[in-house]
């Protein structure tokens, strides 16, 4: 069996489910009419659903995204404020953070988790950046220093408590005295005249 066939398979069924539901209960019609952005939380939800159930950990990535984004419009629409997408774009890069962290626990690569990490404070520092001189709430944007600072300290502490990676035995080279490399070096020499004559 392909895992494709399954995955697409799966993603039909779960819409086809949806719609017929929509249609044969009004009050989950109305509810999905009002709050349109919930599709687009749907959708990510799908992604993540079949990322697990097939372990398909590609998929957790743009699962993430889609949900992500679908929050933001969900939010948006309740309360109106459109105006935030000046800065609320730079949310979407820390989603990006998120869905590798989830597809590093997924497969277990600490490389990929350090990314996430890395996109997870990147764009928490732009939220707070862009949203101070954009119109952002005051109580969460006057603090964004902190992230900074924070930052700065882990940097620090990493830097002299982190663990020094220990070299194997069999890479370390033995380090020659200037007698040994004179006598490498008139070795090389005479050889070379040897073989002029």
């Amino acid at each position: 069996m392909k895992k494709g066939n399954i995955t697409g398979g799966l993603i039909l069924i779960l819409l086809g489910a949806w719609f017929l539901a929509i249609q044969f209960v009004p009050q989950l019609a109305a509810w999905a009419e009002g709050s349109w952005a919930l599709s687009i939380i749907g959708i990510g939800a799908i992604f993540l659903f079949v990322s697990i159930l097939n372990n398909i950990p590609g998929l957790s990535i743009p699962a993430f995204i889609i949900g992500g984004i679908g929050g933001l419009l969900y939010y948006q629409n309740a309360t109106g404020d459109w105006d935030n997408w000046a800065y609320a774009w730079s949310l979407i890069p820390g989603f990006v953070g998120l869905g590798l962290l989830f597809f590093s626990i997924q497969t277990r690569e600490k490389g990929t988790m350090k990314a996430g990490f890395i996109l997870l404070f990147i764009s928490s520092i732009l939220f707070f950046i862009f949203g101070s001189f954009l119109g952002g709430p005051q109580l969460i944007t006057q603090y964004w220093p902190l992230l900074l600072i924070a930052a700065g300290l882990w940097s620090m502490l990493r830097s002299l408590f982190g663990r020094k990676k220990a070299v194997p035995a069999e890479s370390v080279q033995p380090v020659e005295t200037i007698e040994e490399v004179v006598e490498e070096i008139v070795e090389e020499d005479t050889e070379g005249e040897k073989n002029e004559n």
